[in-house]
This record gives C-alpha cells, sequence and structure tokens, in this order.
C-alpha cells in the first residue's frame, strides 16, 4: 500500500488544481461581464453625448442665423437714420 499514498497525493493535487482553474474561470467570468457592462455604459454616454453635440451644433447655427438677421436690421436702421440725419 505504499504505492496508493503518492497516488492519492497526485489526486489531491489535481483536485486541487482542477479548484484552482474553476475560480480562476468564474474570476475571469465575472471580469469580462464588468467589462462588457463598463462598455455598454460607455457606448450609451458617447450616444448622449453626440446627441447632446448634435443638438448644440443645431442651436449654434441657430444662433448664428439669427445674428445675421439681427446684423442686417441694425444695418439697415442705421442706413435710415444717416438718410435722416443727411436731410
Amino acid at each position: 500500500m505504499a504505492t496508493a499514498i503518492p497516488d492519492e497525493d497526485s489526486l489531491a493535487g489535481l483536485e486541487e488544481r482542477i479548484r484552482r482553474i474553476v475560480e480562476m474561470v468564474n474570476s475571469m467570468r465575472s471580469e469580462r461581464d464588468a467589462a462588457f457592462g463598463e462598455r455598454d455604459a460607455a457606448r450609451q454616454a458617447a450616444g448622449t453625448a453626440l446627441s447632446e453635440l448634435q443638438r448644440l451644433r443645431e442651436e449654434n447655427e441657430e444662433f448664428r442665423n439669427e445674428r445675421k438677421h439681427v446684423r442686417t436690421r441694425v444695418e439697415k436702421l442705421l442706413g435710415q437714420m444717416d438718410l435722416l440725419a443727411g436731410s
């Protein structure tokens, strides 16, 4: 029976290695799931940021158009005032 002890030690060592591998696989799965969650959150944040950027670009363009319109009206009024001052 002296040979049975090394076999039992080998089996115990193999069981320990398998247990550690299972723990490692479970840990890696948890890390993967967390990484996927972070990726999805980042994608959502990026989508929200792009939507906000587009909204701000449109708003900026509206302000530029409004400014041009106001400038034209002011220049027209100044021209009329110059005509009045010249009379």
